[in-house]
């Protein structure tokens, strides 16, 4: 991955770290911390979360998807289009028609999509 081995190894030396220190804090071998920092092995999701949780930064700011330290999977809102049919007829689906609050809950549930539109 482009510029991961990079960010990993910045991590590392932020803490004047050896390789063989960080591997025992992360749970890894020196051995793979090397390979993770030239580029010749990518690291599987567990040792990115190790990563991620040993310097409080999200998993997406080390893939370098965001410059942003707590990432940017927080900050997305999916768009639905309500005048969907389709989706109208999934919303239609999630709910019991014999309910008395049926009707309410489906339109609760419309009003907040719309406040997530603007």
């Amino acid at each position: 991955m482009d510029g991961l081995d990079e960010r990993l190894r910045a991590f590392r030396e932020s803490t004047m770290m050896s390789q063989a220190k960080f591997a025992i804090e992360i749970g890894s071998s020196q051995s793979a911390i090397n390979q993770f920092e030239n580029n010749q092995s990518e690291p599987n999701c567990t040792i990115i979360l190790q990563y991620a949780d040993y310097f409080n930064v999200s998993m997406d700011y080390i893939y370098g998807r965001t410059d942003k330290t707590e990432g940017m999977t927080y900050e997305f809102k999916p768009k639905f289009d309500t005048d969907n049919e389709q989706f109208k007829q999934f919303i239609e689906m999630c709910f019991n028609p014999k309910s008395p609050l049926n009707g309410k809950l489906k339109q609760s549930l419309f009003d907040m999509i719309k406040e997530d539109d603007n």
